[in-house]
């Protein structure tokens, strides 16, 4: 059997090389050509899946080690017969530490006190729904905007306009779609309030990124951290520039993020083509290069905030090199978006860290916990 890979999954040959014979390609460029006669196509978000590129070729499963699935033509998976998986939740515990990440740079350089924020989340889904079990864990004022779930639950979720209105910080976590196609665009900027923060870490398109750039060049008190853009892997260096957060699609992108979504898929292909699992992610995962903090009873409650988020990821380290890449002409900026993404730097996530505390210290526990650190 032959199996085609984006080549920056990591794993492949531990998770799947027992089945056959793995052929690896940048994510852009896997075409009917590439696929040849594979059964097997493992993707990321970058490869669009559809008829176009599936029909009439042998492929049985597709796997997306990703959460999003914008990027397959599910429609056409049902017509044809192939069995399919994304990986749900795979990255979310990593986009909820990158959102952390960003509160804290945007909150330097603003002197904003993050306890005293409200924050409006729109999307609960996997990421989310844990990013506000984090923020109400430690105590802040949120407000969730998620209108699928609200038509089934019920619940107390408030309308966007509402979280637009009220909210000093506004994070987007929604799939992609035609409904959330541009679901922040000029309208809505005019809606945020003074001094608000943006924060979008989902797909590129659920903002209208003109509107954002014409607002931002407008002198709008708004302060905005992108990781994802329209038309990526071409970001608009201008509206980068306006950003005091820019990042090149990596949010999710933690060691342990990727390596469960490699899992993810492999467990998927196994339950479709009846097999028995023989690998498990847990024999695989590196031990991390920062097991355990201590903090002292008498530790001041913003600095250990920073102190724990900081110890095991800083978004800013991956601003400063988004904006190096940032130059030269559009298929050299593309390709520099591209290099960023294939050799990411090693990133654990906060909810692996072991914290001691010394004394007593109920304010430091919470806080620990509500990060997802394990208390020893």
């Amino acid at each position: 059997m032959q199996i085609v890979a984006d080549e920056n999954i990591p794993l492949l040959d531990e998770f799947f090389a027992g089945f056959g014979a793995i052929k690896r390609h940048p994510g852009r460029a896997i075409d009917r050509a590439a696929l040849g006669d594979a059964e097997v196509l493992l993707v990321r978000s970058v490869t669009r899946v559809d008829r176009a590129l599936l029909e009439g070729s042998q492929v049985r499963f597709v796997g997306t080690c990703t959460i999003g699935t914008d990027h397959l033509d599910l429609d056409y998976f049902a017509e044809a017969g192939i069995a399919w998986s994304s990986a749900p939740g795979c990255n979310a515990r990593g986009v909820v530490d990158y959102v952390l990440g960003s509160l804290l740079a945007l909150a330097e350089r603003t002197g904003a006190r993050l306890p005293e924020r409200r924050y409006g989340v729109v999307g609960a889904g996997q990421v989310g729904g844990r990013l506000v079990e984090v923020l109400r864990g430690m105590g802040w004022d949120v407000r969730v905007c998620d209108p699928p779930r609200q038509a089934a639950e019920g619940g107390n979720f408030v309308e966007l306009a509402s979280v637009l209105r009220e909210c000093d910080v506004i994070s987007l976590h929604t799939p992609l779609d035609a409904g959330t196609r541009h679901l922040i665009g000029d309208e809505q900027l005019q809606q945020l309030k003074p001094g608000a923060w943006l924060i979008n870490a989902s797909r590129g398109a659920v903002v209208d990124n003109l509107a954002l750039k014409t607002h931002l060049q407008g002198g709008a008190d708004l302060q905005v951290a992108l990781d994802v853009w329209e038309g990526e892997p071409l970001v608009d260096p201008e509206l980068a520039a306006l950003c005091q957060i820019a990042t090149p699609h990596i949010a999710g992108y933690s060691l342990d993020g990727k390596l469960r979504g490699t899992a993810q898929i492999y467990q998927a292909y196994c339950r479709a083509m009846g097999l028995v699992e023989q690998v498990q992610l847990n024999d695989l995962l590196p031990a991390p290069w920062l097991n355990t903090l201590e903090l002292h009873e008498t530790a001041a409650i913003d600095w250990s905030l920073a102190s724990l988020c900081r110890a095991v990821y800083d978004p800013r380290r991956d601003d400063a090199d988004f904006r190096r890449s940032l130059v030269g002409d559009a298929a050299q900026r593309k390709a520099a978006f591209d290099a960023l993404r294939k050799h990411y730097p090693y990133r654990r996530e906060i909810d692996g860290l072991q914290v001691r505390l010394s004394g007593d210290a109920p304010h430091l526990a919470q806080l620990a916990t509500a990060l997802g650190c394990r208390l020893l």
